[in-house]
């Protein structure tokens, strides 16, 4: 039988206003994107092949032209929508497309200022404009994740005031994780051991009892557990740690794409991807 991917991140963009020495999704191996015409296609055709959630991300997905346009194609199409973001310009992602937008995933690694600057996101106000942005969601009635990604920086660190000022409905929690041909060479120096993950989940547990689990991703669940599409259109995967893509999902169809990277399905489910979403 057939993979279904249900659960979908179309990376559409590459450019970030962001310089995180983490980040896994840099396509050193990219140029261009895209046209909007043919982003709308591959939409369609990840429809069209069973997909229910979509989640853009980039890069910086808020600063692609077209955000808002993709956005409501997506849910006029049947999908449920998200983007995962920094927050650059999702405030005027809310005001123009708020309502064809499910959930919002705010990347917050740190409830310190210092540290998320020296971690390469933000500029001195990312934690305090991310609570501002949560507020603003709820608003407009699009639910709120975070995303945290556990690093030699903030291991060590207690986010549990700042979890509970946000109020993510999800907060997701990765280990930091190295992949040859997207970020090595500047990952190095914040890779933590499995043990200070696993004290970094230790400090919060308590916060499940007040509605916020953290809901952890070691290096090896993430490994192989997402769908996921790059700025040109091809599934791409970090089997054993190194970067593949597939060949463009709009010249040999869905099926045939997927089936040329390492998406395994049994994956997906233990680390809890589906969801009610």
């Amino acid at each position: 039988m057939p993979t279904k991917p249900i659960s979908i991140n179309f990376h559409l963009f590459k450019p970030c206003d962001a310089r995180c020495d983490f980040c896994f999704a840099t396509f050193r191996d990219v140029r261009g994107r895209l046209s909007t015409a043919d982003a709308r296609r591959v939409i369609d055709a990840l429809r069209a092949a069973g997909g229910q959630k979509i989640t853009f991300a980039g890069g910086e997905p808020t600063l692609h032209p077209d955000i808002g346009k993709l956005v409501k194609h997506a849910k006029q199409v049947g999908f449920v929508t998200g983007v995962v973001t920094n927050g650059s310009r999702l405030a005027e992602l809310l005001e123009g497309y708020g309502d064809f937008l499910d959930w919002a995933a705010l990347s917050v690694d740190s409830g310190s200022e210092e540290t998320q600057a020296s971690l390469g996101r933000g500029r001195g106000d990312h934690v305090q404009r991310s609570v501002h942005l949560a507020d603003r969601c709820r608003a407009h009635g699009v639910r709120v994740k975070m995303n945290t990604v556990v690093t030699a920086l903030n291991w060590q660190e207690d986010m549990s005031g700042l979890v509970r000022r946000i109020a993510p409905e999800r907060w997701k929690v990765f280990q930091v994780l190295r992949v040859v041909g997207q970020n090595d060479g500047r990952v190095e120096p914040l890779l933590i051991t499995a043990q200070q993950f696993e004290a970094f989940l230790k400090r919060h547990a308590h916060l499940a009892s007040e509605g916020f689990p953290a809901i952890a991703e070691d290096n090896d669940a993430m490994t192989d557990s997402y769908v996921m599409v790059d700025p040109l259109g091809r599934f791409y995967g970090n089997t054993d740690g190194i970067h593949r893509t597939s060949p463009p999902i709009l010249e040999v169809g869905v099926q045939r794409a997927l089936a040329a990277v390492g998406f395994d399905q049994a994956k997906f489910e233990a680390r809890g991807g589906t969801y009610a979403w």
